[in-house]
């Protein structure tokens, strides 16, 4: 798997309620979604992954066990840029929470 495509599988499962919902209110059926603690569980948990397989590259180029530095660059690239993409969902997240709080009742 691409650094591109793990990323973007993030991206993708970080978006795809957004794109469904607006899907199903154009058509007018109800779809069932994930709930989206649900989703963010899931994205978090990859990102998760993806740490850890850099973590093994890593110990695997060190000990010598076979790894080529190449591999470990690419996953701990994979890991960085999975985890600079869920920190600005989060951040992003935050800043609507904080908008939604300020609003004036």
């Amino acid at each position: 798997m691409s650094m591109f495509h793990s990323v973007a599988g993030v991206a993708a499962s970080v978006i795809a309620p957004q794109t469904a919902t607006a899907g199903a209110a154009k058509s007018g059926s109800a779809t069932a979604q994930a709930p989206f603690s649900d989703l963010l569980t899931s994205a978090v948990g990859d990102v998760n992954a993806l740490e850890e397989q850099a973590s093994s590259a890593v110990r695997g180029l060190m000990t010598g066990t076979g790894i080529d530095i190449h591999q470990a660059m690419i996953a701990t690239q994979k890991a960085s840029m999975s985890f600079e993409l869920a920190l600005a969902v989060r951040n992003k997240a935050v800043q609507a929470y904080q908008q939604v709080m300020n609003m004036p009742f």
